[in-house]
This record gives structure tokens, C-alpha cells and sequence, in this order.
């Protein structure tokens, strides 16, 4: 048997003033064919997967182009168009294939395309044919769409937020597309459309007993894969929203009955029963204080500035609120000022100067900070992990503003790890609280050295209150903008 295997991912937050061209791909994360490194990206778990079903079966594996950029705004036409032709073009150089897999994100959108991993399946299924078996891996945040659904034979998506299971849920998709291959099963794929944005966590319940509960599904009575779509609330689109996929093994009516049961259990959680409280910076402040013990900082999650949710991260909100409490050790970061960054390292270490940094991509951003600093440490790349994968924050610096640590980078990406502030120099242990610029992908590898981890809400720049996202795309009504028509 023959497989192809590519990846095209970036996920697009329609709201912000960041805009995505082909070179956001090429300097994030960009593989030519038989490039890839032996690790995969957030969404590039197939191409790994595809090596290990390839070498394990005796498969000859056609490698495409993997490309991934940072969450931001809007594509231009001409970078999702030029990506897919080469992808594309690959796929039909490698014809005839048996099984051909993609890693995608599933909120891509660009300038023309609102649904450009269903334009992409599309185009795939129209050059490798009706019995080839298409399979695509996808984000939980992602918009599942029809065109997806009726263009790939097996989409399976992340189960777990925090998400450490992205490899895992690639090679779930390489066997199921396999024994679909071999016609050991015939997948048929039913969705139920909760008409609400309702994501969870998995890090706490009930996100975590409910997905516990279908990894047990699978495999068993005729269930081939669950998936919960999510949505991504920072796109405006029509599918915007949370979905459930069930795959069965030839019996539609079972697929289509799970999906709603599980659908409707998630809509019995409530508004906001998959997430935790969100503190105001005082009193996140405050409770940190409280909670934190001897070596064991409370980490403190900026969500709506996450870089993984397609803004700046260049939020000065809470850097504000810890200058007003001078007496408390703390550390921020990372915070992305690649033009403050190149002040500091041209500056280098333990230099003390004046230094403007942060609060400048957009209004919500907060004003920028101007503050005595001190140059605590300097990196030509601030290399962290994430699961299996890499990342890369690029030039980065340490400042301190008395006992205040500030990591400052290049590039926008998400702080995942202890590494952002440790490689360069900051003894988490020694701080009382740790503000880190993410949403939830911290939580595996922080949540071992916090005495307690809590979520903010600094208002933005992501749109944080659903109930006030101004979309004009989405399909009504919809969950908590409106009634739900479903309950």
C-alpha cells in the first residue's frame, strides 16, 4: 500500500490585528517533503505516525510539505492558496496512494476561504479519488464543518486541553485509516451540532471524567473514534461552535445516537461548567498570596492574551497590577517585544537602563510599560519543550524591575514550560506567584511545581465574553448568545 502524508496548521483568530502571510509559515515551522524532524508539531502528529505505520507494515510512505504558523489573524489568499497547490501537487506526483493523511488545525480561515481544511480535503479527494482513504487530524478548537466531514473518511481530533495527546490521536488516525484501507472496517461518521460554544478542560472535571469515559467507548461495540469539536470562539464563522463526531463501523444510527447523547451531557454541564473560575488581577493577586507555599509559586494563567489564541501576548495588564505590589516576588511571561528584546540584548546582562516594553500590538494591549530595568539574561533562542515537540521563542531577555521578572521574546508562541523563565536564569521556586501567557497548555508541566493553578480574566484582547463576540458569520441561534433551541 502506498500513504501521503502533509501537514498545513495555523489557527485564525478573525478578531486580530496580526495578519498571516506565506512567511509566518516558513520562519515559524515550514518542512519540505522528507524534511520533517523525527519529532512532530502540534499539528504535524501524522507525518510521525505515518513513519511508524509505514515502517511497521511494510508501507511505502510518500511524504508532502508540513507547515505550521503561530495563531494569528487572517491569511492572505495567496499563502493558503500557494501551500495548498504544493501540497496538493505532491499528492498527485505521488499517485496512485491507498491512504492519505493530513495534519491540520481546523480554524484556519483566510482572506476568500472560511473553511480552508475543507477546501483542502476537497481538493484532496478530488485528485486521490473515491477509494482512496483520507484522514485528517484536528485541533479540538477547531470548526468542523460539513465539507471536512463529507471529503475525509476519518477525522479525529485532540481529546485532551491541555493537549498532550496529539501524537496519541495521530497514530489513532493512521491505524483506523489503515484497516479502513485493508476494509477491515467501513467508517460512517454521524454529528451532532450543540448549537453552543461549550468548550471544557481536561485538566479538571467533569472535562476529565467525560473524556476518560470515551477513550473507554472506543473500540468497542462497533465505535471505531469520538471526537468533540470544540470550536474557537475567535472565529468568525459559520461553524463557529461545538460539535460531536462519532465514527462507528458501518451502522450510521449508532454513530448519530452516541453523538448526541454525548452532546447533550455537555450541554447539561451548563454555561461555562467545563472551565474553572476566571480571577480579576487583584484578586488573583490576592489569592496567591494566600495559597502559595515555601518553594512553590501559584501560577496564574492570562488567558485571553494567549498567544495560542491568535493575539499579540503583549498584554501589560498584569505587568500593572505587580508593579503595585512591589513587595511580592513574581515572574511574567513570556511577553512578545522582539524590539525591547534587542534593546536588552545589545544592552547585555546586568546592564540597568530605562526600558519601554509591551502595550503596543493594539488598544487592548494596555499602554506600554516604562520602567528602570535591570538585564538578567539574554538568549539567542529561547528553546522550549511541549509534549514530543519544540518551540522556538526566538531571541529572548530577562528583565528584573525590583522583584518583578520579566521574560521578554521575539516570537510569539505560548509559555508551555518552566523552561521560558529557568533558561534564562529565574528561580520559580523563589516567587510567590507566576503569571504565564497561556491558556491551558502550561497546565502539564507547571502544575507539578504549583502549590495552585488559577485562570484570569484580563479582558482581552482575546474575546473572552462570548455572550458580546460581535460575529456576523456564525449560524444562529447559538449558545449564549441566544436560547439554546436544543434544551
Amino acid at each position: 500500500m502506498r500513504v501521503f502524508a502533509a501537514s498545513l496548521a495555523t489557527e485564525t483568530n478573525t478578531f486580530a490585528p496580526l495578519f498571516v502571510d506565506r512567511s509566518a509559515f516558513e520562519g515559524a515551522f515550514y518542512c519540505p517533503p522528507g524534511t520533517h524532524p523525527a519529532t512532530p508539531t502540534l499539528c504535524s502528529g501524522p507525518m510521525i505516525a505515518a513513519r511508524e505505520l509505514a515502517q511497521r507494515e511494510g508501507l511505502t510512505l510518500i511524504e508532502g510539505t508540513a507547515t505550521w504558523a503561530e495563531p494569528a489573524g487572517l491569511v492572505s489568499r495567496e499563502a493558503y492558496e500557494s501551500l495548498r497547490d504544493e501540497i496538493i501537487g505532491q499528492l498527485k506526483a505521488a499517485l496512485p496512494v491507498d491512504i492519505a493523511l493530513f495534519g491540520l488545525h481546523g480554524a484556519m480561515v483566510a482572506h476568500g476561504y472560511d473553511d480552508c481544511e475543507g477546501d483542502l480535503l476537497a481538493h484532496a479527494r478530488a485528485v486521490a479519488g473515491p477509494t482512496c482513504i483520507i484522514g485528517a487530524e484536528l485541533d479540538m478548537h477547531c470548526h468542523l464543518t460539513d465539507q471536512m466531514v463529507e471529503a475525509a473518511d476519518v477525522i479525529n481530533a485532540f481529546k485532551e486541553f491541555p493537549h498532550t495527546d496529539f501524537l496519541e490521536r495521530a497514530r489513532d488516525l493512521a491505524t483506523l485509516c489503515l484497516r479502513a484501507a485493508r476494509r477491515e472496517v467501513r467508517p460512517v461518521t454521524a454529528v451532532f451540532d450543540c448549537r453552543a460554544i461549550s468548550g471544557f478542560m481536561t485538566s479538571q472535571e467533569p472535562g476529565r471524567g467525560f473524556v476518560d469515559r470515551m477513550l473507554a467507548m472506543e473500540g468497542r461495540d462497533s465505535i471505531l473514534s469520538i471526537s468533540v469539536a470544540h470550536g474557537f470562539q475567535a472565529g468568525d464563522v459559520y461553524d463557529v461552535g461545538t460539535k460531536v463526531l462519532v465514527i462507528a463501523d458501518g451502522d450510521l444510527g449508532k454513530a448519530a445516537a452516541l453523538a448526541e447523547t454525548l452532546g447533550r451531557e455537555i450541554l447539561g454541564w451548563g454555561p461555562g461548567g467545563g472551565v474553572p473560575r476566571h480571577y480579576k488581577p487583584e484578586e488573583a493577586i490576592a489569592e496567591a498570596v494566600r495559597l502559595a507555599e515555601p518553594g512553590r509559586p501559584v501560577v496564574l494563567a492570562d488567558r485571553w492574551d494567549n498567544p495560542g489564541g491568535g493575539v499579540a501576548g503583549d498584554s501589560s495588564v498584569m505587568v500593572d497590577a505587580l508593579l503595585k505590589h512591589s513587595d511580592i516576588p513574581a515572574a511574567i511571561g513570556a511577553m512578545w517585544d522582539p524590539v525591547a528584546v534587542g534593546f536588552c540584548r545589545a544592552a547585555g546582562v546586568g546592564a540597568e537602563f530605562r526600558l519601554r516594553f509591551c502595550g503596543k500590538a493594539a488598544p487592548t494591549s494596555g499602554h506600554p510599560i516604562d520602567a528602570d530595568v535591570r538585564v538578567r539574561g539574554i538568549t539567542d533562542d529561547l528553546l522550549i519543550p511541549f509534549e514530543q515537540s519544540w518551540v522556538s521563542l526566538g531571541p529572548a531577555a530577562a528583565i528584573s524591575i525590583g522583584n518583578l521578572d520579566v521574560i521578554l521574546s521575539s516570537t510569539r508562541a505560548q509559555t508551555f514550560s518552566p523552561p521560558v523563565f529557568t533558561n534564562l536564569g529565574i528561580d520559580l521556586a523563589a516567587k510567590t506567584l507566576v503569571v504565564v501567557k497561556s491558556s491551558n497548555h502550561f497546565y502539564a508541566a507547571f502544575a507539578p511545581i504549583a502549590a495552585k493553578v488559577l485562570y484570569l480574566d484580563t479582558g482581552g484582547p482575546y474575546p473572552s465574553d462570548t455572550r458580546k463576540i460581535p460575529y456576523k458569520k456564525a449560524r444562529r441561534p447559538l449558545a449564549p448568545l441566544d436560547p439554546n433551541p436544543l434544551l
